[in-house]
């Protein structure tokens, strides 16, 4: 069964150096107890939610976002449709988290200054800034609707004092610069101190400017706009480690940008069929090798993954390797297509292996074997039994997205009844955690939580027909050197940390 671009759309109504998980020694350091408790457990720093209302206030206000974060906890009733975060992400430093929502916008959370008094509060993180980022709009050629909502946002390394990131959704690539401003000019000659002109016969005396410091301001502005260039909706932006271009990719085509060009950039990678009839398969995630810019892979809904190389040809259409793993023919069903699509595919921070997510498991995959993956962690077996309900009500067209942690030791993922599973690479072991507001007392430690598929349930256990298929873990980030995590369930931010004693 092979769902047409714009039907899979359609049914898609929701993405070797010793790292922090390492000992002294350079081993790996345990997930978790089963008690949850001692080394490698994980406490709640903090429980934000997309601040609706921050855009309404003037930029030159002191926020307090402590009060504004404290205020939404209180009152769960703004979350609405255009509230729940469809994107996580965190800069290169760490420093910076930014969410997009369905409603356009991008809020951008700061990490608080770690102070001597303070120290237990290292994980914390604020509003920065928000701003909107897109607007729905409606194309008349095609009496197309294009949702306001954000896809995917990605940092650029920071190169000077501003901040820069990509934010996009269904059509348009949009690049943003966040910069700070404590200093305003005074003294204009042919203005007054609103921006009025001046009548020039009042001018008598030439004055020099000065720069008057004033509260911290944090504007947000569009540098670029990337747009016209895909026909089917934008799934991935992967910047290149050149950092003079990146790349888009819709569900047929991939392109290629150039950072200072917007109106033209070039297709490298197009599987559309002469014949819509022929079409088998879509791209479903693309991301550039983190390291060699020539490189990059691309998964599909049949659960393959393809590295290309652009050294090769201009065009990509034919790969340099091919990612598959054989079916077992005896676990083939109505299903098996559509559990095998890739929802996600993460090069390792050093560049070896690639991880991709289907909707049952997470794959690791060495580049340097295509037969099969190396690793295969199961995320919710449990659910093999509930496929049919699943399709029913839609829920078995979610796209899980999957995270590295800064070492490449542990990979995160999320599941359903907002739980999020983390399994250890070294030590085999797994964990699963819950992200709830029942459970969101700050510093409390996560207690890990088992699904019981029959039988007798154990008083700590939750049943498989309990689980609330509405509340899913699809969107998480894992601070790039630093055991912080941060997990998207529908309005809310969870940040998590790991407990040290």
């Amino acid at each position: 069964m092979v769902l047409q671009p714009s039907e899979r759309h359609h049914r898609d109504r929701s993405h070797g150096r010793r790292g922090p998980w390492c000992s002294p020694s350079g081993s790996p350091a345990p997930l978790s107890s089963e008690t949850g408790c001692g080394e490698g457990s994980w406490i709640l720093v903090c429980r934000l939610l997309v601040p609706t209302q921050v855009s309404l206030l003037s930029m030159e206000e002191d926020i307090d976002t402590r009060k504004i974060n404290n205020s939404f906890l209180r009152d769960h009733s703004y979350a609405t449709e255009a509230d729940i975060i469809s994107t996580v992400e965190f800069n290169h430093t760490g420093e910076l988290l930014a969410t997009g929502d369905k409603g356009g916008r991008v809020v951008i959370f700061q990490r608080e200054q770690e102070s001597k008094n303070q120290v237990h509060r290292r994980g914390e993180y604020n509003v920065y800034s928000t701003f909107q980022s897109h607007e729905p709009e409606f194309d008349y050629l095609k009496s197309l609707e294009i949702e306001e909502k954000i896809n995917k946002i990605r940092w650029l390394p920071q190169q000077n004092a501003a901040y820069f990131l990509l934010s996009t959704n269904d059509k348009t690539v949009k690049l943003w610069k966040v910069s700070e401003r404590d200093k305003r000019p005074e003294g204009y000659n042919l203005k007054d101190e609103e921006g009025r002109l001046r009548d020039p016969a009042t001018i008598t005396t030439l004055r020099v400017p000065v720069l008057r410091p004033m509260d911290l301001m944090v504007e947000a502005t569009p540098r670029r706009v990337f747009a016209n260039a895909h026909t089917y909706h934008i799934n991935s932006i992967s910047v290149n480690s050149d950092y003079e271009t990146y790349m888009s990719a819709d569900d047929l085509r991939i392109n290629l940008w150039n950072f200072e060009i917007t109106n033209q950039s070039f297709n490298i990678v197009d599987i559309k069929p002469a014949n819509m009839e022929e079409l088998t398969e879509v791209i479903t995630a693309a991301e550039f090798h983190p390291h060699h810019c020539n490189s990059f892979v691309y998964s599909s809904s049949k659960g393959t993954i393809r590295l290309c190389d652009m050294r090769a040809s201009a065009l990509c259409d034919r790969h340099s390797k091919f990612f598959e793993e054989p079916e077992d023919p005896s676990n083939r069903s109505f299903f098996s297509e559509i559990i095998s699509s890739i929802s996600d595919v993460k090069f390792s921070h050093s560049g070896r292996y690639i991880m991709t997510r289907d909707y049952l498991t997470v794959k690791v995959w060495d580049l340097n074997m295509e037969n099969r993956p190396i690793e295969t962690y199961q995320v919710h077996d449990y659910l093999r039994s509930k496929l049919c309900s699943l399709y029913e009500n839609d829920c078995i067209f979610d796209k899980f997205e999957c995270v590295w942690n800064g070492s490449d030791s542990v990979i995160m993922t999320g599941s359903y009844n907002n739980f999020f599973r983390m399994f250890d690479r070294n030590t085999k072991r797994d964990v699963t955690l819950e992200a709830s507001r029942e459970n969101s007392k700050p510093r409390a430690i996560l207690k890990p939580r088992k699904v019981c598929v029959g039988g007798k349930r154990r008083k700590d256990e939750i049943s498989v027909d309990s689980l609330d298929f509405s509340k899913k873990i699809l969107h998480t980030a894992w601070h790039p050197s630093e055991n912080i995590i941060a997990v998207a369930a529908t309005n809310n931010l969870y940040i998590f940390q790991d407990k040290v004693n």
